[in-house]
Protein backbone atom coordinates (compact mmCIF):
# COMPACT_ATOMS: atom_id res chain seq x y z
CA UNK A 1 0.00 0.00 0.00
CA UNK A 2 1.23 3.49 -0.83
CA UNK A 3 2.00 5.80 2.09
CA UNK A 4 0.72 8.78 0.12
CA UNK A 5 -2.11 10.65 1.86
CA UNK A 6 -5.59 10.20 0.46
CA UNK A 7 -7.21 13.59 -0.13
CA UNK A 8 -11.00 13.76 -0.37
CA UNK A 9 -12.08 16.59 -2.69
CA UNK A 10 -15.66 17.79 -2.22
CA UNK A 11 -17.28 19.34 -5.30
CA UNK A 12 -19.10 22.16 -3.50
CA UNK A 13 -21.98 23.81 -5.36
CA UNK A 14 -21.93 22.16 -8.79
CA UNK A 15 -23.71 25.14 -10.37
CA UNK A 16 -20.51 27.10 -9.74
CA UNK A 17 -16.92 26.63 -10.87
CA UNK A 18 -16.18 23.64 -8.60
CA UNK A 19 -16.36 20.81 -11.18
CA UNK A 20 -14.29 22.78 -13.68
CA UNK A 21 -11.61 23.65 -11.15
CA UNK A 22 -11.38 20.04 -9.98
CA UNK A 23 -10.87 18.78 -13.53
CA UNK A 24 -8.27 21.46 -14.29
CA UNK A 25 -6.35 20.84 -11.06
CA UNK A 26 -6.22 17.10 -11.57
CA UNK A 27 -4.42 17.57 -14.87
CA UNK A 28 -1.34 18.26 -12.71
CA UNK A 29 0.63 15.00 -12.58
CA UNK A 30 2.58 16.10 -9.50
CA UNK A 31 -0.59 15.83 -7.38
CA UNK A 32 -0.80 12.11 -8.16
CA UNK A 33 2.87 11.63 -7.34
CA UNK A 34 2.36 13.14 -3.89
CA UNK A 35 -1.18 12.03 -2.99
CA UNK A 36 -4.23 9.98 -3.92
CA UNK A 37 -6.97 12.48 -4.87
CA UNK A 38 -10.54 11.20 -4.58
CA UNK A 39 -13.45 13.42 -5.67
CA UNK A 40 -16.72 13.23 -3.73
CA UNK A 41 -19.52 14.60 -5.87
CA UNK A 42 -21.54 13.85 -9.00
CA UNK A 43 -19.67 12.10 -11.81
CA UNK A 44 -22.01 13.55 -14.44
CA UNK A 45 -20.90 17.08 -13.52
CA UNK A 46 -17.24 16.12 -13.85
CA UNK A 47 -17.95 14.59 -17.26
CA UNK A 48 -19.65 17.82 -18.35
CA UNK A 49 -16.57 19.78 -17.24
CA UNK A 50 -14.24 17.46 -19.17
CA UNK A 51 -16.32 17.90 -22.32
CA UNK A 52 -16.54 21.67 -21.88
CA UNK A 53 -12.79 22.00 -21.37
CA UNK A 54 -12.07 19.60 -24.27
CA UNK A 55 -9.33 17.76 -22.40
CA UNK A 56 -8.25 14.13 -22.32
CA UNK A 57 -9.35 12.74 -18.97
CA UNK A 58 -11.74 10.02 -17.92
CA UNK A 59 -13.98 9.88 -14.85
CA UNK A 60 -13.67 6.61 -12.93
CA UNK A 61 -16.56 5.94 -10.54
CA UNK A 62 -15.41 4.15 -7.40
CA UNK A 63 -17.21 2.71 -4.40
CA UNK A 64 -16.66 4.38 -1.03
CA UNK A 65 -16.22 0.96 0.60
CA UNK A 66 -13.29 -0.13 -1.56
CA UNK A 67 -9.58 0.62 -1.18
CA UNK A 68 -8.97 4.01 -2.79
CA UNK A 69 -6.53 4.32 -5.69
CA UNK A 70 -6.11 7.02 -8.32
CA UNK A 71 -4.12 7.10 -11.54
CA UNK A 72 -3.06 10.20 -13.43
CA UNK A 73 -5.35 10.64 -16.44
CA UNK A 74 -8.29 9.17 -14.56
CA UNK A 75 -10.30 11.21 -12.06
CA UNK A 76 -11.53 8.90 -9.32
CA UNK A 77 -14.99 9.90 -8.07
CA UNK A 78 -17.31 8.64 -5.36
CA UNK A 79 -20.51 9.36 -7.25
CA UNK A 80 -23.39 10.36 -4.97
CA UNK A 81 -25.56 10.88 -8.09
CA UNK A 82 -27.78 13.53 -6.53
CA UNK A 83 -28.07 16.21 -9.20
CA UNK A 84 -30.11 16.34 -12.41
CA UNK A 85 -28.05 16.19 -15.60
CA UNK A 86 -29.52 19.51 -16.77
CA UNK A 87 -28.59 21.51 -13.66
CA UNK A 88 -28.10 25.09 -14.93
CA UNK A 89 -24.82 26.90 -14.25
CA UNK A 90 -24.71 30.14 -12.34
CA UNK A 91 -28.08 29.79 -10.61
CA UNK A 92 -28.99 29.27 -6.98
CA UNK A 93 -30.80 25.97 -6.52
CA UNK A 94 -31.92 23.90 -3.57
CA UNK A 95 -30.72 20.74 -5.34
CA UNK A 96 -27.14 21.99 -5.63
CA UNK A 97 -27.20 23.31 -2.06
CA UNK A 98 -28.36 19.97 -0.66
CA UNK A 99 -25.84 18.08 -2.81
CA UNK A 100 -22.97 20.26 -1.56
CA UNK A 101 -23.93 19.40 2.03
CA UNK A 102 -24.06 15.68 1.23
CA UNK A 103 -20.63 15.76 -0.43
CA UNK A 104 -19.15 17.29 2.71
CA UNK A 105 -21.05 15.00 5.07
CA UNK A 106 -19.76 11.97 3.17
CA UNK A 107 -16.19 13.30 3.26
CA UNK A 108 -16.39 13.81 7.03
CA UNK A 109 -17.73 10.27 7.40
CA UNK A 110 -14.81 8.90 5.37
CA UNK A 111 -12.30 10.93 7.38
CA UNK A 112 -13.78 9.70 10.66
CA UNK A 113 -13.37 6.14 9.35
CA UNK A 114 -9.72 6.88 8.40
CA UNK A 115 -10.45 6.16 4.75
CA UNK A 116 -9.21 9.62 3.74
CA UNK A 117 -6.52 11.70 5.43
CA UNK A 118 -7.65 15.25 4.61
CA UNK A 119 -10.54 17.10 3.01
CA UNK A 120 -10.11 19.77 0.33
CA UNK A 121 -13.35 21.65 -0.31
CA UNK A 122 -14.64 23.58 -3.31
CA UNK A 123 -16.96 26.53 -2.58
CA UNK A 124 -20.62 26.23 -1.76
CA UNK A 125 -23.31 28.89 -2.09
CA UNK A 126 -24.84 29.82 1.26
CA UNK A 127 -28.23 30.78 -0.20
CA UNK A 128 -28.43 27.46 -2.04
CA UNK A 129 -27.31 25.60 1.09
CA UNK A 130 -30.15 27.20 3.06
CA UNK A 131 -32.67 26.50 0.28
CA UNK A 132 -31.53 22.88 0.41
CA UNK A 133 -32.57 22.73 4.07
CA UNK A 134 -29.15 23.09 5.71
CA UNK A 135 -29.03 26.26 7.82
CA UNK A 136 -25.33 26.89 8.37
CA UNK A 137 -23.20 29.98 7.71
CA UNK A 138 -20.72 27.90 5.70
CA UNK A 139 -18.32 24.94 5.52
CA UNK A 140 -16.55 25.71 8.78
CA UNK A 141 -19.66 25.47 10.93
CA UNK A 142 -20.79 22.23 9.24
CA UNK A 143 -17.39 20.67 9.87
CA UNK A 144 -17.43 21.80 13.49
CA UNK A 145 -20.90 20.41 14.18
CA UNK A 146 -20.39 17.07 12.43
CA UNK A 147 -17.07 16.51 14.24
CA UNK A 148 -18.38 17.80 17.59
CA UNK A 149 -15.67 20.48 17.70
CA UNK A 150 -16.13 23.42 20.08
CA UNK A 151 -12.94 25.47 19.60
CA UNK A 152 -12.13 26.13 15.95
CA UNK A 153 -11.28 29.00 13.66
CA UNK A 154 -10.84 29.92 10.02
CA UNK A 155 -7.24 30.50 8.99
CA UNK A 156 -6.33 32.03 5.63
CA UNK A 157 -2.88 31.21 4.37
CA UNK A 158 -0.94 32.78 1.51
CA UNK A 159 2.79 32.84 0.72
CA UNK A 160 3.23 36.25 2.40
CA UNK A 161 0.51 36.38 5.04
CA UNK A 162 -1.45 34.15 7.43
CA UNK A 163 -4.62 35.33 9.17
CA UNK A 164 -6.82 33.62 11.76
CA UNK A 165 -10.29 34.88 12.68
CA UNK A 166 -12.06 35.44 15.99
CA UNK A 167 -15.45 35.75 14.21
CA UNK A 168 -16.42 35.08 10.60
CA UNK A 169 -19.84 34.81 8.99
CA UNK A 170 -21.90 37.18 11.11
CA UNK A 171 -22.87 40.83 10.75
CA UNK A 172 -20.45 43.42 12.09
CA UNK A 173 -22.56 44.44 15.09
CA UNK A 174 -23.01 40.77 16.04
CA UNK A 175 -19.30 40.15 15.56
CA UNK A 176 -18.34 42.90 18.01
CA UNK A 177 -20.79 41.49 20.54
CA UNK A 178 -19.32 38.00 20.09
CA UNK A 179 -15.72 39.12 20.69
CA UNK A 180 -14.92 38.17 24.27
CA UNK A 181 -11.60 37.60 26.11
CA UNK A 182 -12.09 33.80 26.26
CA UNK A 183 -12.72 33.55 22.51
CA UNK A 184 -9.79 35.85 21.66
CA UNK A 185 -7.51 33.79 23.92
CA UNK A 186 -8.62 30.51 22.30
CA UNK A 187 -7.90 31.85 18.81
CA UNK A 188 -4.46 33.10 19.88
CA UNK A 189 -3.84 29.63 21.32
CA UNK A 190 -5.04 27.94 18.11
CA UNK A 191 -2.75 30.18 16.04
CA UNK A 192 0.25 29.36 18.25
CA UNK A 193 -0.40 25.61 18.34
CA UNK A 194 -1.12 25.34 14.60
CA UNK A 195 2.09 27.12 13.56
CA UNK A 196 4.03 25.29 16.24
CA UNK A 197 2.94 21.95 14.74
CA UNK A 198 3.95 23.18 11.30
CA UNK A 199 7.53 23.69 12.49
CA UNK A 200 7.68 27.26 13.83
CA UNK A 201 8.99 26.91 17.38
CA UNK A 202 7.82 30.25 18.75
CA UNK A 203 5.51 31.94 16.24
CA UNK A 204 5.12 35.71 16.47
CA UNK A 205 1.44 36.63 16.67
CA UNK A 206 -0.02 40.09 16.01
CA UNK A 207 -3.53 40.83 17.25
CA UNK A 208 -5.77 43.39 15.54
CA UNK A 209 -7.77 45.95 17.44
CA UNK A 210 -11.46 46.46 16.80
CA UNK A 211 -11.60 50.24 16.45
CA UNK A 212 -9.52 52.57 14.24
CA UNK A 213 -5.98 52.88 15.62
CA UNK A 214 -6.89 50.03 18.04
CA UNK A 215 -8.92 52.55 20.01
CA UNK A 216 -5.96 54.88 20.58
CA UNK A 217 -6.18 54.66 24.37
CA UNK A 218 -9.93 55.22 24.49
CA UNK A 219 -10.11 57.99 21.89
CA UNK A 220 -12.13 55.79 19.50
CA UNK A 221 -14.85 53.36 20.54
CA UNK A 222 -16.05 52.50 24.01
CA UNK A 223 -13.10 50.64 25.49
CA UNK A 224 -13.59 47.44 23.48
CA UNK A 225 -9.86 46.78 23.22
CA UNK A 226 -9.38 47.07 26.99
CA UNK A 227 -12.45 44.97 27.76
CA UNK A 228 -12.35 42.28 25.07
CA UNK A 229 -8.78 41.87 23.80
CA UNK A 230 -6.15 42.93 26.32
CA UNK A 231 -7.12 40.34 28.99
CA UNK A 232 -6.69 37.56 26.39
CA UNK A 233 -3.29 38.85 25.31
CA UNK A 234 -2.12 39.10 28.92
CA UNK A 235 -3.25 35.53 29.57
CA UNK A 236 -1.49 34.20 26.46
CA UNK A 237 1.68 36.15 27.25
CA UNK A 238 1.65 34.67 30.75
CA UNK A 239 1.71 31.20 29.14
CA UNK A 240 4.81 32.07 27.12
CA UNK A 241 3.11 32.82 23.79
CA UNK A 242 4.84 35.53 21.73
CA UNK A 243 1.85 37.80 21.08
CA UNK A 244 1.56 41.57 20.62
CA UNK A 245 -1.48 43.83 20.48
CA UNK A 246 -4.05 45.10 20.12
CA UNK A 247 -2.49 46.77 17.10
CA UNK A 248 -4.03 49.02 14.41
CA UNK A 249 -5.22 46.85 11.53
CA UNK A 250 -4.25 49.47 8.96
CA UNK A 251 -0.54 48.85 9.65
CA UNK A 252 -0.48 45.36 11.20
CA UNK A 253 -1.11 43.50 7.94
CA UNK A 254 1.67 45.42 6.20
CA UNK A 255 4.04 44.58 9.05
CA UNK A 256 3.02 40.91 8.94
CA UNK A 257 3.59 40.47 5.20
CA UNK A 258 6.95 42.23 5.70
CA UNK A 259 7.88 39.49 8.16
CA UNK A 260 7.36 41.08 11.58
CA UNK A 261 4.68 38.52 12.48
CA UNK A 262 4.01 34.91 11.46
CA UNK A 263 0.25 35.29 11.75
CA UNK A 264 -2.38 37.96 12.40
CA UNK A 265 -5.44 37.47 14.62
CA UNK A 266 -8.32 39.33 12.91
CA UNK A 267 -11.43 40.25 14.86
CA UNK A 268 -14.01 39.91 12.08
CA UNK A 269 -14.45 38.54 8.57
CA UNK A 270 -13.58 41.46 6.29
CA UNK A 271 -10.77 42.70 8.52
CA UNK A 272 -8.89 39.49 7.77
CA UNK A 273 -10.16 38.54 4.33
CA UNK A 274 -9.53 41.90 2.66
CA UNK A 275 -5.73 41.94 3.01
CA UNK A 276 -5.40 38.30 1.94
CA UNK A 277 -7.50 38.85 -1.18
CA UNK A 278 -5.61 41.99 -2.14
CA UNK A 279 -2.52 39.77 -2.35
CA UNK A 280 -4.33 37.61 -4.93
CA UNK A 281 -7.25 35.20 -4.87
CA UNK A 282 -5.14 32.58 -6.61
CA UNK A 283 -2.64 32.47 -3.72
CA UNK A 284 -5.03 32.16 -0.77
CA UNK A 285 -6.01 28.94 0.99
CA UNK A 286 -8.67 28.53 3.68
CA UNK A 287 -7.72 26.12 6.50
CA UNK A 288 -10.03 25.22 9.38
CA UNK A 289 -7.92 24.82 12.52
CA UNK A 290 -8.97 23.05 15.70
CA UNK A 291 -10.76 20.19 13.92
CA UNK A 292 -9.79 16.53 14.32
CA UNK A 293 -9.75 16.47 10.49
CA UNK A 294 -7.38 18.33 8.16
CA UNK A 295 -9.49 20.63 5.99
CA UNK A 296 -8.30 23.09 3.38
CA UNK A 297 -10.25 25.06 0.81
CA UNK A 298 -9.95 27.48 -2.05
CA UNK A 299 -10.22 31.09 -0.89
CA UNK A 300 -12.92 32.19 -3.34
CA UNK A 301 -16.60 31.67 -3.94
CA UNK A 302 -18.70 29.80 -6.47
CA UNK A 303 -18.14 32.48 -9.14
CA UNK A 304 -21.59 32.01 -10.68
CA UNK A 305 -20.84 34.80 -13.17
CA UNK A 306 -18.22 32.68 -14.97
CA UNK A 307 -19.48 29.16 -14.17
CA UNK A 308 -19.68 26.92 -17.20
CA UNK A 309 -17.47 29.14 -19.36
CA UNK A 310 -14.22 27.20 -18.95
CA UNK A 311 -12.24 30.21 -17.71
CA UNK A 312 -12.03 29.60 -13.95
CA UNK A 313 -8.55 29.83 -12.41
CA UNK A 314 -7.43 26.65 -10.62
CA UNK A 315 -4.36 28.06 -8.84
CA UNK A 316 -6.06 28.49 -5.47
CA UNK A 317 -7.24 24.88 -5.73
CA UNK A 318 -3.71 23.69 -6.37
CA UNK A 319 -2.50 25.67 -3.36
CA UNK A 320 -5.27 24.11 -1.25
CA UNK A 321 -4.31 20.62 -2.41
CA UNK A 322 -0.65 21.31 -1.63
CA UNK A 323 -1.56 22.48 1.88
CA UNK A 324 -3.74 19.40 2.44
CA UNK A 325 -0.94 17.12 1.28
CA UNK A 326 1.57 18.87 3.51
CA UNK A 327 -0.64 18.76 6.61
CA UNK A 328 -2.14 15.29 6.18
CA UNK A 329 -0.68 12.29 8.05
CA UNK A 330 1.12 9.69 5.96
CA UNK A 331 -0.36 6.23 5.69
Amino acid sequence: MSNKPIIGITMGDAAGVGPEIIVKSLQTERIYQEATPIVIGDAKMLNKAVERLNIEASIKVIDKDTEFTATYGEIACIDLDILPADLPFGEVSSEAGHAAFEYLRTAIELANENKIDAICTLPLNKEALHKGGHIYPGHTEILAELTDTKDFSMMLSSPKLKVIHVTTHVGLIDAINMIEPERVYKVIRLAHDTLNKSGIDQPKIGVCGINPHAGENGLFGYGEEEEKIIPAIERATGEGIDVEGPLPADTLFFRAQRGDFDIVVAMYHDQGHGPIKVLGLEAGVNITVGLPIIRTSVDHGTAFDIAGKGIADERSMLEALDQAIELAPRR
